[in-house]
């Protein structure tokens, strides 16, 4: 009974953050064309924008690995590095589909480091709440 609460625990603290993060950044992205930050969908951006989007992104990444460390039933590392590990494996699909899709989707830089950046803020995130 004990163990099949604790991976219920862990998938829930998974998929928390995982939610979090996405929507996160969506509701971000979304401001920033709204506001005229970004331009409109669809349109190339500047390569500092794409550094503004990273900078954001980064901290929605810890984030996300603190949601997951917090909710975590036992070893909050380990699950906040899990969560992390997926979201490099996505993040690189994401390298792969739009590495030459055309300019609105950035420089390569700009995937590759959402990608790069999956694990440290996973483990960052994981620091800051205790583990």
């Amino acid at each position: 009974m004990s163990q099949t609460r604790n991976l219920r625990r862990s998938f829930a603290a998974l998929l928390a953050g995982f939610v979090a993060v996405v929507l996160l950044s969506l509701a971000a992205d979304a401001l920033m064309h709204s506001t005229g930050v970004f331009p409109p969908l669809g349109q190339p951006m500047p390569d500092s924008r794409f550094f503004l989007a990273l900078a954001y992104r980064t901290a929605i990444g810890i984030l996300g690995g603190y949601l997951v460390a917090k909710i975590a039933p036992d070893r909050p590392m380990r699950h906040a590095l899990l969560s992390g590990g997926i979201g490099l494996l996505i993040s690189t699909i994401g390298v792969v589909l739009t590495w030459n899709a055309g300019p609105e989707f950035g420089p390569h830089w700009y995937p590759i480091a959402l990608a790069a950046t999956t694990l440290p803020t996973a483990w960052a995130g994981a620091r800051l709440a205790g583990a």
